[in-house]
């Protein structure tokens, strides 16, 4: 069993628990590195938020699952819960979870909701989601083309 660090975060008045869990998905032609995200804000009991999210680290000399050291940063889980709760998550509510799916990311420079080094997948609960390699090399053609913060190895 693997241990989980539990971390706090304070948002916008309200104290927040996450936790992050490295994990690998498959693309059509490589290995990318995903982090499950589980964020709670009202205690133990309160409807949790999970995101699953997927390196945007492109392009690597050997396979990203070997080489990619991404990792959130408290920026990114403040991004989640101010998203997740924008959707409708209710952390106060008792038990289940609220799940940020890919689809809530349309675009990957969305005005909505953006991270720099990371992009939503459901690659991990759904096998038929879109292919992480192509979500990935669009994201980076996209961000090098608007001249944006890429990131790499």
């Amino acid at each position: 069993m693997t241990r989980v660090r539990l971390r706090r975060l304070h948002v916008d008045g309200v104290d927040f628990t996450w936790w992050a869990e490295i994990g690998h998905v498959r693309g059509g032609s490589d290995c990318h590195r995903c982090i499950r995200v589980r964020v709670w804000g009202g205690g133990k009991n309160g409807r949790s938020l999970q995101a699953d999210l997927l390196s945007r680290t492109w392009p690597s000399p050997w396979s990203v699952c070997a080489t990619d050291g991404a990792y959130p940063v408290p920026s990114d889980i403040r991004a989640l819960i101010r998203y997740g709760l924008q959707l409708g998550w209710n952390p106060t509510l008792r038990g289940g979870t609220f799940f940020l799916s890919e689809r809530h990311q349309p675009d990957f420079s969305s005005p909505d909701f953006s991270l720099p080094d990371f992009l939503l997948t459901d690659r991990l609960t759904d096998p038929a989601a879109p292919d992480p390699t192509a979500r990935v090399i669009h994201a980076y053609e996209q961000a090098t083309r608007h001249g944006h913060r890429v990131s790499d190895s």
